[in-house]
């Protein structure tokens, strides 16, 4: 299990809320079948769009459980979760949790407040949580736009290889194509590298990625796996178009105030996951009469899930 390499689609699900802004646990088993219906492979729950560094450790005990129950009899259907990366000590214990209860993975991202000053020292970071669980896949989670920790990860796999043996491989979000190829090259293929920029997934295709994390499949998984598919039978006119028009649809959410924008496609699909913790702006209720508007304009019901 340590070496499989994941495929297909697999998304960052949002963490629901209620009305008062508490957890919607209720909401996801609905939350899984919907994923499940659209063929999508698995979820990389407590991220950056799951909101995990706005959840307590309970909260993401908490997530973590129900996905954990709601996919429990689907060994197809593989779930990781971002245990954060401010507090070691926090990460550690989300991972043994994670253990216990039966999710495929765990992922860590770099500190965003007192930061690794080396590669050397983040991978000391990895190795510490990753030997809590020896027998679970250990990713790093690359994605400096956020940690404002933007370090090599070809020299990150370097630095780790033949010293943590349970570390699978990087979700990779960010824009360095050379350094994701590398990544992909490294000792014949070795590691699992995971694809996270949705609007560049075409790119990544081409380079060899056979997985992706990310938001938007969540409420656009056809239009992805219709990309996915144009790619494999060299249909690359019909793959370009598919790609424009994702990135039509994630140009919105800057429109429309960022990352919050996500939940708003959700309530179009029918699962309402309620709002964004601060700092995070949700829309107000004219400007969603506006967003639907817009999204309407983009033919949303042609490439939706459903």
């Amino acid at each position: 299990m340590l070496n499989t390499k994941l495929q297909g689609l697999i998304a960052a699900p949002f963490t629901p809320y209620n009305q008062n802004g508490e957890l919607n646990l209720e909401l996801i088993p609905k939350y899984y079948g919907f994923l499940k219906q659209n063929g999508v492979t698995g979820a990389f729950i407590c991220g950056s769009t799951g909101e995990g560094v706005s959840l307590t450790k309970d909260e993401k005990i908490a997530v973590a459980e129900a996905w954990a129950k709601a996919s429990k009899n689907d060994p197809d259907f593989k779930v990781m979760t971002l245990l954060g990366g401010t507090c070691l000590a926090d990460c550690k214990v989300l991972a043994k949790h994670a253990a216990s209860i039966g999710l495929y993975g765990v992922s860590f991202t770099a500190p965003s407040y007192f930061k690794p000053s080396s590669v050397a020292v983040l991978a000391e970071m990895c190795a510490e949580i990753a030997a809590e669980v020896p027998d679970m896949p250990f990713y790093y989670y690359h994605i400096p736009v956020l940690t404002g920790v933007n370090l090599s990860m070809i020299d990150l796999l370097e630095a780790v290889d033949g010293k943590i043996p349970n570390f699978a491989g990087v979700k990779y979000t960010h824009e360095d194509f050379m350094d994701f190829l590398s990544c992909m090259s490294f000792k014949n293929n070795k590691y699992d590298m995971l694809w996270g920029r949705d609007e560049n997934m075409l790119s990544a295709l081409v380079l060899g990625a056979k997985g992706a994390v990310g938001s938007t499949f969540n409420y656009l998984t056809p239009l992805y796996s219709q990309l996915m598919e144009a790619f494999e039978q060299n249909d690359l006119k019909t793959a370009v178009a598919l790609q424009q028009k994702s990135i039509d649809f994630i140009r919105l959410l800057g429109k429309y105030g960022g990352i919050a924008t996500g939940k708003a496609y959700m309530k179009l699909i029918g699962l309402d996951c309620g709002g964004f913790r601060l700092p995070v702006k949700n829309m107000d209720a004219a400007a969603f009469n506006h967003f639907k508007a817009d999204v309407e304009n983009l033919d949303f019901q042609a490439f939706r899930s459903k």
